[in-house]
């Protein structure tokens, strides 16, 4: 079967055999795949290794066959991958042994795959393919972001910087289905226009005066996501005893701020990672109830997987990447 792969400190597409379903596991030939930006920086973790490592860790396909003891599942049944491996029970950290599929297990970016039962979950039917191909990562993680940690309740304010994201155009809708007021920031007049569309009531200039723009607006939550370009601003305009959501750190890693500021305005700072299957199962109940679509940029071949790495990694979408496995 064809699959994107690293290999040799390279990323390419290959050739790479069927996958069996052994005891407990499924094969599901992948229609849809979901693009990351967790997966532009696998190489990096992979080095030079000789042996070749399908990535990718959304999904979305069909049964094709089941192995021993698989008995939630039929062959024909539409399906989407749980990324969050050994992840089951929502805690306030990811469970020793947790890992994201597609390193150091084989992922999404092929044909077919063979996985667990377990990291299966039914397809949204008001889904199309695509719209299915790249919920599970990004909308896990929004979702988990916003209400878990976040705690989001009807009539608070979010302030999102950086709307392009597949994870920010998540939390702009989930946090509208919440009843909330939702402002974000972006370099682009077109996502700008884009997150507006969407559902974000106010959308400035990531270049502006935050706090100047923002004059009279209440900010009970932060959640982001860009990190050490953003993080002081942000502290700049949310409210005394507000909260801050930190789930990446696109920018920079490290962040320098004033305690003493931090500690006097009683601000509440909290990390989230991904989710567990229990919060995963909460999100596609929610996307269900209010008929939410994932927003998805563009749509390339297996064969152009490169070309959609490239195309993430300069920041040009609003939404998902997807890559079309097979027909």
């Amino acid at each position: 079967m064809k699959a994107f792969v690293m290999e040799a400190g390279q990323y390419k597409l290959k050739d790479m055999p069927e996958p069996q379903a052994q005891k407990g596991e499924v094969v599901v030939k992948i229609h849809d795949a979901g693009v990351n930006r967790r997966d532009l920086g696998l190489l990096k973790r992979y080095g030079d290794n000789p042996e070749a490592l399908i990535i990718g860790s959304d999904g979305a396909g069909v049964v094709e066959s089941l192995g021993e003891g698989v008995t939630a599942f039929n062959v024909g049944d539409e399906v989407i991958i749980n990324p969050g491996l050994r992840w089951e029970q929502n805690s306030d950290a990811p469970p020793a042994g947790f890992d994201i599929l597609g390193m150091p297990d084989h992922g999404t970016f092929a044909e077919k795959i063979a996985i667990s039962a377990e990291q299966l979950e039914k397809k949204p039917a008001h889904l199309s393919w695509e719209e299915a191909a790249g919920l599970a990562l990004p909308a896990l993680t929004g979702y988990r972001a916003l209400f878990t940690k976040g705690q989001l309740k009807k009539g608070d304010t979010l302030f999102i910087p950086g709307a392009g994201s597949g994870v920010a155009t998540f939390l702009i809708q989930f946090a509208k289905n919440a009843g909330a007021t939702v402002i974000v920031t972006s370099r682009s007049e077109d996502k700008l226009a884009q997150a507006k569309e969407i559902g974000a009531d106010i959308a400035i200039p990531t270049d502006s005066d935050w706090v100047k723009e923002l004059e009279g607006q209440t900010i009970d939550l932060v959640i982001d996501s860009v990190g050490g370009a953003t993080f002081n601003r942000s502290l700049d305009v949310l409210k005394k005893g507000g909260r801050i959501v930190i789930f990446g750190a696109t920018t920079a890693d490290n962040v320098d701020f004033n305690l003493r500021s931090f500690f006097y305005g009683q601000y509440q700072l909290f990390g989230s990672t991904m989710g567990s299957r229990e919060e995963l199962r909460d999100m596609i109940q929610h996307i269900e109830q209010h008929d939410t679509h994932p927003v998805v940029d563009r749509v390339f071949s297996l064969d152009e997987a490169q070309e959609a790495f490239d195309y993430l990694a300069e920041g040009k979408q609003f939404g998902k990447v997807v890559l079309r496995a097979s027909e």
